[in-house]
């Protein structure tokens, strides 16, 4: 076995600080002399003193504050769904093995937009418009 043959050591090992004067690093331990930053940890967000910026914004009060948290569904116009095969039944494994939207995707609904031509078997949410017309097309609604 070479020296060359070793495996290189990628990570660098943490400063051992105020460990003696053989270290290097003894009486302030690379901190300087004085000041805020010399001494303990400072709360995150601390802005020297002055008020904070999330104690200067007000409350997010009233009904809809946890809306912007809640999952959104996924658009889907109802033209597209012509691509499937007459009979088909549409489910969100079936919208996304033919790709029509992404493998993150977890809610979707159909919606307005094209004329559909194809009946289908149609298992997600979609509007009350695109209902009347999968009904219209020979589909069905569950």
């Amino acid at each position: 076995m070479r020296i060359s043959d070793l495996p290189s050591i990628t990570t660098k090992r943490k400063k051992r600080l105020g460990r003696g004067h053989g270290s290097g690093k003894v009486k302030t331990s690379g901190r300087g002399t004085k000041g805020q930053k010399a001494r303990g940890s400072m709360p995150p967000g601390f802005e020297g003193g002055q008020s904070p910026l999330f104690k200067r914004l007000p409350y997010l009060r009233g009904k809809g504050r946890n809306r912007s948290m809640k999952p959104r569904a996924f658009p889907i116009a109802a033209g597209k769904l012509n691509g499937f095969p007459d009979g088909t039944v549409v489910t969100l494994e079936t919208l996304k093995k033919y790709r029509m939207i992404g493998e993150d995707v977890s809610r979707v609904k159909l919606l307005g937009g094209g004329k559909l031509t194809v009946g289908l078997k149609v298992k997600v949410p979609c509007s009350a418009s695109v209902k009347e017309a999968i009904i219209k097309a020979g589909g069905t609604v569950a």
